[in-house]
């Protein structure tokens, strides 16, 4: 073995060893697939497929079954007469050109959408937006179920958790009940592009900050708590709690309650992570005996925290991770949060998914329960987020929406879920870019 070999082989064991130290699946659209890549205004223009660039093919991890439309459970007591309008966002998502980052999530192959995308698009054969039956002949007339199975080439069925935009309390100045402190990117954060260096770590990333000429993980939640140089604060909450579960949730509205924009709403969405792996509080709380496994909810862990002040801050601690936050405003209320595909959120159509099996962008259709229940939640939902905890075939987390009742949803469900992609017929099984 040569020198030069030997040399790099170190170096990448060396580089490995910091990617476990300081990284974790990201949580919001990397490089390149972010706010810089936000839909245009206007109406849905698709470019002429031979004008749509490509980029090398991504693998994808899930196997893929031929399904017909009369296999989808419930699929003709889905109501789709609101659906159309998300259709047409999601398409608009679809024809941007992607960008060969293997940093950023799997998307769907813009090339293989354009032909549905440019239908849509055409009035001659597009639907009336709120006829549910024209919709529902138009989405089998160009889309292929594909029955999502696992490895063992069985249909897979995997867990189904809820997820929601939060309303929290907070003001701009630190003061009184407002102690809780939502950060924005602090100046030292450093994330490393692996894959730009070394081939073999292609899609590798990690997040750190130097000490002196080395690069460190970058402090944990207890240390930056401690620490005199914090990252500058956005707003301060005004409950601890509510301000994890904004953490844990990526994005949230704060309604400020003082100063000169009192009464004005605002939306705190992700903007970065501090590397460090998540930690569930429940856990935490079960490990310890303070709650059972069945009682870990976050209504919960609510009643808890507000039983145990004073412990609230070791059990926060006892997850390092840290979001930052970057501030937008709340120009449609009925808009959700943009989630990793930098699509705004629809309430009840939107899901967080394992893009390595669902490619982002792609429409599924969610077979699983209401929360709590054995009563079937079945409907099409586009795959527009990913999430830390959302890995494997069929795993996804289901938006809810905003607000107090969407919580109640979100915090309750923990349920089995099986999946179909919608593709297009022409284009074969599903791809990724």
């Amino acid at each position: 073995m040569s020198f030069a070999t030997m040399k790099r082989l170190l170096t990448l064991t060396l580089l490995s060893a910091l990617l476990a130290a300081c990284s974790t699946p990201d949580m919001a659209p990397p490089a390149g697939e972010g706010p810089a890549a936000s839909l245009p205004e206007g109406p849905l223009r698709v470019p002429a497929l031979a004008s749509l660039p490509d980029t090398a093919p991504r693998a994808l991890a899930g196997r893929y079954q031929r399904a017909a439309w009369s296999e989808l459970p419930g699929w003709e007591s889905d109501d789709l007469s609101r659906l159309w309008p998300l259709v047409l966002r999601n398409c608009k998502g679809l024809m941007r050109p992607t960008s060969g980052n293997l940093a950023a999530p799997a998307r769907a192959t813009p090339r293989a959408w354009q032909p549905v995308c440019a239908a849509a698009a055409d009035p001659a054969r597009a639907p009336a937006p709120g006829d549910a039956a024209a919709v529902r002949r138009f989405l089998q007339t160009h889309l292929q179920p594909w029955r999502l199975n696992g490895a063992d080439a069985r249909p897979a069925s995997n867990t189904v958790t809820g997820y929601y935009e939060p309303l929290v309390r907070g003001s701009r100045e630190r003061g009184g009940r407002y102690q809780w402190p939502l950060y924005a990117v602090p100046d030292d954060l450093l994330i490393i592009d692996l894959g730009s260096v070394y081939p073999d770590l292609a899609g590798k990333r990690v997040r750190g900050k130097l000490d002196g000429r080395r690069v460190v993980p970058y402090d944990a939640r207890a240390e930056i708590e401690a620490g005199s140089r914090k990252p500058p604060a956005l707003v301060w909450v005004d409950d601890p709690v509510d301000n994890f579960f904004l953490q844990v949730q990526g994005s949230g509205r704060v309604l400020l309650t003082d100063g000169p924009d009192k009464g004005k709403t605002i939306r705190v969405a992700y903007a970065d992570h501090n590397g460090r792996p998540y930690a569930s509080i429940g856990r935490w709380l079960i490990d310890r005996g303070e709650l059972s496994a069945n009682q870990a909810s976050m209504q919960n862990i609510r009643a808890w925290a507000q039983r145990n002040p004073a412990r609230v801050p070791e059990m926060l601690n006892a997850n390092p991770a840290v979001v930052f936050f970057r501030e937008e405003a709340v120009d449609d209320p009925e808009q959700g949060p943009k989630g990793a595909y930098a699509i705004p959120l629809a309430a009840g159509r939107a899901i967080a998914v394992d893009p390595t099996f669902v490619p982002l962008g792609t429409p599924v259709y969610l077979s699983t329960t209401y929360p709590a229940t054995d009563r079937p939640l079945q409907r099409l939902v586009f795959a527009q987020d990913t999430g830390t905890a959302i890995k494997g075939a069929a795993r996804a987390d289901y938006y809810w929406g905003f607000g107090e009742e969407a919580g109640q949803q979100a915090g309750r469900m923990k349920q089995r879920g099986q999946m179909w992609l919608l593709w297009p017929k022409q284009a074969g099984e599903p791809s990724a870019r």
